[in-house]
């Protein structure tokens, strides 16, 4: 599984900022004013072939109000869900004694910590590292995260702690891998009971129930699945109020350790900012995707056909993935689940032979030409496949940079229809030059040509 890294520290030291940095994104608020994130923010990040997930936090050391301790019970939350903290301290304003007070707190957590000193552009390591020697938290990094200086030599050794890991179950390496994922309280443990047939995981009546995400082997129809619920066992008097509602990190994890996710909805609430959240996380790993719209039992019709339209109007952007209205409790709409699901494994592990990609190409270019840039037209020249689960289309030609979204998105939504890529993300990779297969046409074999004839005698006809 891939490493959890948690930035902490004090209000206005760069947190946010390094954040950004570390996932190519502008996710995190940043201004120059503390206390701008309160709750915490997930984001992925990738140094060489090294991938993690990071955790940005608000400012620790606050007194008061009842937000400050707000942000301080999540940013204590994910330095206990955290492989590892980064404690961030501001490198011109030096060792403060609210640094302190927060590495006095960092040394209750199990969690190793590595100490970077932020905004150290144009100052010697090891004059601004002097005073913070006595927290005595090991080695010391010093970085500029507004210029981006030492930022990978930091991860470089931050990483070295996590050496890539397959990931292993107690099943058959073909089994379709399928995460549950879901907010609190929308019925995840019982879809996994329903679809088991035995109470397999606790459930009842209260968010937050489970916090571990567990395996289990299934076979349906002759075919393999490990269904993983990111909710795991736990005794009924293990659970309290003050009980994390909803562990983000475990969701995280058993999207990466899937094939296929399952996201469930809460129909009589509709689609809440906390879903759209973790379907964004979902879309961005690149996982197959099937939803499905729980609690769908019980409703009167004019509430049903609400829900409906405010689902279509919401997930227009991903009209390719199914969409189930289902009662787990009850099993109405359960079994349709995996139809959508092995659909989607398909298409997402789908392997398209070269010419055939290159001549729906050549179609949509002939159908509809990329626009002009300067008076000359930009050409796509070939096409191949560069990765499966998410499909990943590698296209050659001149003036790639110019070539608009829109167009990416019509070529996008033309392999989607000519392929049958339902239920799984797709994307495309642009490459300037010429073809990089140019001058090998006559390595093909004579039943290789003859395959080809047939092919495109095929699409003529059907057109």
């Amino acid at each position: 599984m891939l490493p959890i890294i948690a930035i902490v520290g004090r209000p206005n030291v760069g947190k946010s900022t390094l954040f950004n940095v570390l996932t190519k994104s502008r996710e995190a608020l940043v201004a120059d004013q503390p206390g701008l994130t309160r709750d915490r923010k997930f984001g992925r990040g990738k140094v060489g072939e090294k991938n993690y997930w990071l955790i940005d936090t608000g400012g620790l050391g606050g007194e008061g109000d009842a937000i400050v301790e707000y942000i301080t019970q999540q940013a204590q939350q994910a330095i206990q869900e955290a492989d590892c903290a980064m404690f961030l301290v501001d490198g011109r304003e030096g060792l403060t004694a609210t640094d302190e007070n927060i590495a006095q707190e960092l040394r209750q957590f199990n969690t190793p910590i590595h100490l970077v000193i932020n905004k150290a552009e144009g100052l010697a390591k090891e004059l601004i590292s002097i005073d913070f020697h006595q927290l005595g938290l090991g080695s010391i990094h010093a970085i500029s995260a507004a210029h981006s200086q030492g930022i990978e030599a930091l991860m470089k050794e931050v990483l070295l702690a996590f050496p890539r890991q397959k990931i292993s179950t107690n099943v058959a390496d073909n089994s379709v891998k399928i995460a549950i994922v879901g907010r609190p309280n929308v019925g995840k443990s019982t879809l996994v009971n329903h679809i088991l047939g035995y109470e397999r995981v606790i459930t009842f009546d209260q968010p937050g129930t489970t916090r571990d995400s567990i395996f289990i082997p299934l076979e349906r129809e002759g075919k393999l699945y490990t269904l993983i619920d990111t909710a795991g066992v736990r005794r009924r008097t293990k659970v309290s109020a003050t009980v994390e509602k909803f562990s983000v990190v475990k969701a995280l994890q058993a999207i990466d350790s899937s094939n296929v996710v399952i996201m469930i909805l809460d129909a009589r609430e509709g689609m809440t900012d906390q879903d759209a959240n973790l379907l964004g996380i979902v879309l961005d790993s690149g996982r197959a995707l099937v939803i499905a719209a729980n609690k769908w039992d019980g409703l009167e019709p004019e509430h049903r056909n609400q829900v409906r339209y405010h689902l279509r109007r919401k997930l227009h952007f991903i009209d390719f993935v199914d969409v189930h209205f289902i009662s787990a409790l009850h099993g109405s709409g359960v079994g349709n689940l995996f139809n959508s699901v092995n659909v989607a494994w398909h298409a997402a592990n789908l392997q398209i032979n070269t010419s055939r990609l290159n001549y729906v190409l050549q179609a949509a270019i002939n159908s509809h030409p990329p626009p002009l840039v300067q008076g000359r037209r930009i050409k796509l020249r070939y096409v191949h496949q560069g990765g499966h689960n998410p499909p990943l289309f590698v296209i050659h030609g001149n003036q790639i940079k110019a070539l608009p979204d829109t167009y990416k998105r019509y070529l996008i939504n033309i392999f989607r229809k000519e392929f049958a890529l339902a239920g799984t993300p797709l994307r495309l990779e642009f490459k300037q030059g010429d073809n990089p297969f140019s001058g090998r046409k006559n390595t093909l074999t004579p039943r290789q040509r003859k395959k080809r004839q047939r092919l495109m005698q095929h699409v003529k006809k059907k057109k």
